[in-house]
């Protein structure tokens, strides 16, 4: 029996997988559950989505597009009710239950989440998932059947919103950590 196996159980054991865990995001002093900076990443997606969304609505629906960078890219107000590039538009409840479900995998996965790379990527896809949902809920036609609203519009790409953006970002960061062997729980797997 290895002298890891001999310490299953043990106070040391438990010292040694926090300093791993702690080697492995930078965490420094032990094992630390990082549920407040998924909270706080998600917030702040969630609120500069909420509040883009607001003033674009307010000053730049029914009115010509503006161009931020000539015509390759420009804030144009359209209304989504499917997924990216306006797919699926007879499905918005489906989407409206895929986003409640991504919200309800996130929570479960809070609760062992003690990587800090891990929670930001995960408070990006929460932040981004509360946004689209919104508008699906609260928006018209309502009833769970909203279009979101979608404004940055580069030139030969779909239009889209910062909602859509947190959720890619956070999805990107996974697909790396996941390369790189971490996992939210902290632990590293090298291959």
């Amino acid at each position: 029996m290895t002298e890891a196996e001999q310490a299953i159980g043990t106070p040391e054991a438990g010292k040694a997988e926090e300093g791993a865990v702690a080697g492995a995001d930078g965490a420094g002093a032990g094992r630390t559950r990082r549920v407040g900076v998924l909270l706080a990443v998600a917030a702040l997606a969630y609120l500069l989505d909420l509040g883009s969304k607001l003033l674009v609505v307010a000053k730049l629906e029914h009115r010509e597009p503006i161009e931020v960078i000539g015509t390759w890219l420009q804030f144009e107000v359209v209304r989504n009710k499917g997924a990216a590039f306006g797919f699926g538009e007879a499905y918005t409840i489906a989407f409206t239950v895929i986003a409640t479900g991504v919200i309800v995998v996130i929570a479960r996965l809070a609760r062992k989440l003690y990587s800090l790379p891990w929670a930001t990527a995960l408070g990006l896809l929460l932040g981004g998932a509360f946004g689209n949902l919104t508008d699906r809920i609260f928006r018209a036609p309502g009833g769970l059947q909203g279009a979101v609203v979608d404004f940055i519009a580069p030139r030969h790409y779909a239009v889209f919103n910062l909602a859509d953006s947190a959720i890619v970002c956070g999805g990107i960061l996974i697909v790396i950590l996941s390369f790189r062997g971490l996992d939210p729980d902290g632990t590293v797997h090298k291959d």
